[in-house]
């Protein structure tokens, strides 16, 4: 098929790999990506024991009350866990409002002093935020305790999900009117590193997109990371050595209280804002960082596979290619998996569609050629020989090109133009070459309207095959009629002719019935599809001795046709080639309706 061909398909292919590259560069389809990343790369690991929540669960508001608590309340779990010596304590409650008590107040901020190592959040109004400059900006932020100003360590707790509501990335630092605001966890993690006398980090040393976000490689699903009621805590049932050189972190632990979100690893299962938090953390502290990979990867995979499609679909049958195509894609699935575990992530998308739309555009490519292929056979071929040769070559493929042939029972009709000679001399080669096409029309639609298959013309003479290459019921019977067709048919020619050349031709019809060989005849570099045997030279035989406008069939015809027709014996005639003569009748008439 390379008509439409190779080219075309190759075009084609060439034309998806541009798309979808540059689809990939501008990631237009990112949510979509997104989603098969979190569903065939993603996967949990160990938590990091270090880490551990202090939960404000159900337990915890049936033992202490309607939240929110007295900030008394707050100030001694603040106390209780500072005892324990904790690297750093992270409180995910906002203070933005003072209390009708200062003294409330007052006991929460200087139990904050006395541990020295508790973060608070900070939270940025983003309606209408700009992402200039390489950073997300606001202009509004909600401060905790706005009458202790710059006594506290902060960090933001803005969230970003993505267009499908999962969080996938968190901002390391916004910037407020000019000035950084570091996220919540990366204020925790400074605080561990001091605690334990590590090298001050460096922001500037991990993976962030252009806007300073971080992709959140998540270890733990909802509920992984070992957490303990707060009222516990409180009531003293919880040691604070238990706590000792640990990441506190303390935040809402029900839904009732809200701060909850959907994650990559259970994107139906709400994970408290605390424990998005930790597996920050735990990023942070083990390096574990999840970055996309250079755009040039997905673009070798897009080109790889889009040569792969170009050469291997395209010369494969349907059933391989499609094994080719799970091949590939599973080549690249694993390639993706071995980059995830070394921190990168890989589009999806982009590189498998193409293979799935490569595969299907060269399927539907070969579909468009072959039909147009086999309408340019039956075109062409079908005004040299019968349709149903035509299609039993293009169904048969290579096996119906094959010499050879099989014995089947046929009816053969002859028919020669009498008196042609004579009008050959009497007109111009012009006009002799209009009139035979004229006959010869008239001869090959009578055939082909009774099913018969037209075997071939022979100068002014044909062959028509009754029964063969596909079965046709009451074959004899329809080579009859097809024969008293062309006899009614050629009056009005004979009338013309008369009126123009002062001469006219007729019909000469011989029809025969019995065993044949049929199939492809010939050599291998040039055959015909035709029958041989002694019923087709009989049935040639029978038309040789036809006069004009006769139709003589043999008694083997007349035996399965008699009641049909109306037909006079003629007795025995000798033929050429045989030895006894055979019984002819003289058809007369078709029965019509019958």
């Amino acid at each position: 098929m390379r008509n439409l061909g190779s080219y075309g398909k190759y075009i084609l292919i060439l034309f998806l790999c541009l798309i979808l590259g540059l689809f990939a560069y501008l990631d237009i389809f990112s949510t979509f990506d997104s989603k098969l990343q979190d569903k065939l790369l993603r996967q949990s690991s160990p938590v990091d024991m270090e880490i551990v929540v202090v939960a404000i669960d159900d337990q915890s508001l049936e033992d202490l009350g309607r939240f929110p608590w007295p900030r008394y309340v707050h100030a001694e779990l603040i106390r209780i866990l500072s005892q324990g010596q904790p690297a750093a304590i992270g409180i995910d409650i906002i203070f933005s409002e003072a209390t009708e008590d200062p003294e409330e107040d007052l006991a929460l901020v200087e139990a904050i002093r006395e541990a020295g190592n508790v973060v608070l959040p900070v939270y940025a109004n983003l309606e209408g935020f700009s992402r200039r400059q390489g950073a997300i900006q606001t202009d509004n932020l909600v401060v905790p305790f706005p009458d202790f100003p710059d006594q506290f360590i902060t960090g933001h707790i803005n969230t970003f999900p993505d267009p499908d509501g999962i969080i996938r990335k968190t901002a390391l630092y916004l910037d407020y009117q000019g000035q950084t605001v570091p996220s919540f966890a990366w204020r925790i993690y400074e605080q561990y590193c001091q605690s334990k006398g590590l090298p001050a980090p460096d922001i500037n040393q991990i993976p962030l997109d252009p806007i300073k976000r971080m992709e959140i490689n998540y270890a733990g699903i909802p509920g992984d990371y070992e957490h303990i009621s707060y009222s516990q805590v409180i009531s003293g049932e919880v040691p604070p050595e238990f706590f000792q050189g640990r990441i506190v972190l303390v935040g809402s632990y029900t839904v009732g209280i809200g701060d909850f979100y959907f994650t990559p690893l259970a994107p139906e299962v709400p994970m408290y804002g605390v424990e998005i938090h930790a597996n920050i953390l735990q990023n942070l502290l083990h390096g574990s960082y999840l970055q996309r990979a250079p755009f040039g990867i997905p673009l070798l995979a897009i080109v790889l596979f889009g040569a792969a499609a170009a050469f291997g679909f395209t010369r494969l049958r349907p059933g391989k290619g499609l094994i080719l195509l799970a091949v590939l894609a599973a080549g690249y699935l694993v390639f993706a998996r071995l980059m995830y575990s070394n921190g990168y992530l890989l589009p999806l998308l982009y590189p498998l569609l193409l293979l799935v739309l490569g595969y299907l555009v060269v399927l539907a490519a070969n579909y468009i050629s072959e039909l147009m292929e086999r309408r340019r056979i039956t075109g062409v071929f079908s005004r040299y020989v019968a349709p149903q040769v035509v299609n039993k070559l293009l169904e048969g493929g290579e096996k119906a090109l094959q010499l050879g042939g099989s014995r089947r029972e046929i009816t053969v009709l002859f028919v020669d133009i009498r008196g042609f000679t004579p009008l050959s001399e009497a007109a111009a080669p012009e006009e002799v070459v209009e009139i035979l096409n004229e006959y010869l029309s008239l001869v090959a639609q009578c055939i082909f309207q009774y099913g018969g298959t037209l075997d071939k013309f022979i100068g002014d003479a044909a062959m028509a095959i009754f029964n063969a290459p596909l079965d046709l019921e009451d074959h004899c019977f329809k080579a009859v009629q097809a024969a008293w067709a062309m006899k009614e048919g050629a009056a009005p020619l004979q009338q013309r002719l008369q009126e123009k050349y002062g001469r006219t031709v007729q019909f000469g019809i011989g029809v025969n019935t019995g065993p044949a060989v049929i199939g492809n005849i010939g050599a291998s570099f040039r055959m015909d599809y035709t029958a041989i045997g002694d019923t087709v030279n009989t049935a040639a035989r029978l038309e040789s001795n036809a006069q004009p406008g006769q139709i003589l069939i043999s008694q083997a015809v007349y035996e399965k046709v008699k009641d049909r027709v109306a037909a006079t014996s003629l007795g025995e005639i000798k033929v050429k080639g045989k030895a006894q003569g055979i019984n002819v009748f003289q058809v007369d008439g078709v029965h019509p309706g019958i």
